[in-house]
């Protein structure tokens, strides 16, 4: 080796050297800088501490933490708001991170410019639970005056159909959700929370949309849709959806049900009106005189309570028909006269009896009524006979009278024989008179029977 070779190895040698010390300088001074800051690159919840003391990291995340404030996004383009002091909130190390310092060795400090991720740190916060819910209570989405409820679709009747009114989804918080919610957005810091994204509110059960909904609105359409025609002599009565729809019910369940109470209103209307029992009648006597004439059990009778279940059948059916109502009891024929031609007349104040059956006169004679003296007046009105029977005794209080025949109209008041008696008519009804039924003679009482059937108006008039 020449001697210029020679010195030229020694002068980099020597330059090795400084450099060499110049890098532990380097070196030991990082790591007593390091021994008091934290190292490049630190991060406590994502806020950068590289180079900075103990003290003034200290400093640096109160601050942060005391401008902490998270907000409440609600309905309604409304929000709300809550800050970290208003709450008690604070780190779970008091405030002072010298921990996270010390778990960086000084002398490693160069890692940090290795492996940078692994210096960012995360703390955690408490906050105190009395505070917290003291707030909560003042915000204004609890205040009840505030609180719309959500409700269901409901329905409505117009123009001669039903329509679907649009569910309200109001803005009515789960408690419960919500606060599951605001304590997760404090403890990670959150800056806001949307309360219709994390699902904080309390919705409707169903939407316009629900198949459920869809098909109850066409349920009350089908019922609606219903048309019945009542037919009575000289009239004719028209329910449908102007009436039907008052009657319709929406339950909780979204079931439909027709008002019962309403339809038997109904049907109880239609009896008062077209019912003929009791009614006043205009009557041809055999005598030749029109006479007016009024109760009785013999007329028209709807059976309302089968009629309504009828009617609630077939609203849900949705027919459309045209009907006579069912009948608890018919009479000979329709209409407000509705005695027909086979009846038995009985003319109290003339003491005298006709049978006609389809317009031909059986037979005729002289009868014995009810006791006026006595007050066993046989009462006037049109009656139903109930049955006939053979060889029976009428018993009373004081009497016990064997007849061969025996017809029944008004309760314990009938037609019967009465051998006991020599005379018919006249006036012996006054004082001698029977205790309310119709004596009649032997013949008489026989003919009637014979020809007779149950169900026949018997008319009795003064």
């Amino acid at each position: 080796m020449t001697e210029k070779q020679k010195n030229k190895l020694k002068r980099a040698v020597i330059i090795g050297l400084i450099i060499l010390c110049f890098l532990l300088l380097l070196y030991f001074i990082m790591v007593i800088f390091y021994t008091k800051h934290f190292f490049a690159g630190t991060e406590i919840n994502g806020v950068i501490v590289s180079g900075k003391s103990v003290g003034k990291v200290n400093e640096i995340m109160a601050g942060e933490l005391k401008k902490y404030t998270l907000k409440l996004k609600e309905r309604g383009d409304k929000e709300e708001e809550i800050k970290a002091d208003e709450v008690g909130l604070e780190y779970n190390c008091k405030g002072d991170f010298k921990h996270i310092k010390e778990k960086q060795n000084p002398f490693k400090w160069f890692l940090a410019f290795v492996n940078p991720e692994d210096f960012k740190e995360t703390e955690g916060v408490a906050y105190d639970n009395g505070m917290l819910e003291e707030r909560v209570n003042k915000f204004a989405c609890f205040d009840k005056a505030n609180i719309v409820e959500p409700k269901n679709p409901t329905f409505r009747f117009e123009k001669g159909a039903y329509v679907i009114v649009d569910e309200v989804y109001g803005n009515k918080v789960n408690k419960e959700v919500f606060d599951e919610k605001l304590r997760a957005a404090i403890l990670h810091r959150k800056n806001l929370l949307d309360l219709e994204a994390t699902n904080c509110y309390i919705n409707p059960q169903y939407t316009c949309q629900s198949p459920k909904i869809i098909e109850t609105r066409d349920i009350l359409n089908k019922y609606v849709a219903s048309k019945i025609t009542y037919t009575f002599v000289g009239a004719q009565v028209t329910l449908d959806k102007d009436t039907i729809n008052k009657w319709l019910i929406v339950n909780e369940d979204f079931s439909v049900s027709v008002d019962e109470k309403k339809v038997k209103n109904y049907v109880q209307d239609l009896a008062y009106k077209y019912n003929t029992v009791g009614k006043t009648r205009q009557f041809k006597s055999s005598t030749g005189k029109t006479i007016n004439i009024g109760r009785g059990d013999y007329g028209w009778v709807i059976n309302i309570s089968k009629e309504t279940e009828a009617l609630i059948a077939a609203i849900k059916d949705g027919q459309t028909i045209s009907k006579e109502p069912i009948y608890a009891q018919r009479a000979a024929v329709k209409g407000s006269n509705d005695i027909g031609d086979t009846y038995v007349e009985i003319n109290i104040s003339g003491q005298y009896l006709w049978y006609y059956k389809n317009g031909t006169l059986i037979t005729h004679g002289p009868i014995v009524t009810g006791n006026v003296s006595a007050g066993h007046s046989t009462p006037s009105g049109i009656y139903v006979l109930k049955y006939k029977q053979r060889d029976t005794v009428l018993r009373g209080r004081d009497y016990a009278s064997p007849v061969a025949y025996w017809m029944p109209f008004n309760g314990g008041i009938g037609m019967h024989d009465a051998n006991w008696r020599s005379s018919f008519g006249g006036n012996i009804y006054r004082t001698n008179g029977s205790h309310g039924c119709i004596n009649c003679p032997y013949y008489l009482a026989k003919d009637i029977y014979n020809n007779i059937s149950p169900g026949t108006p018997v008319i009795c008039y003064y």
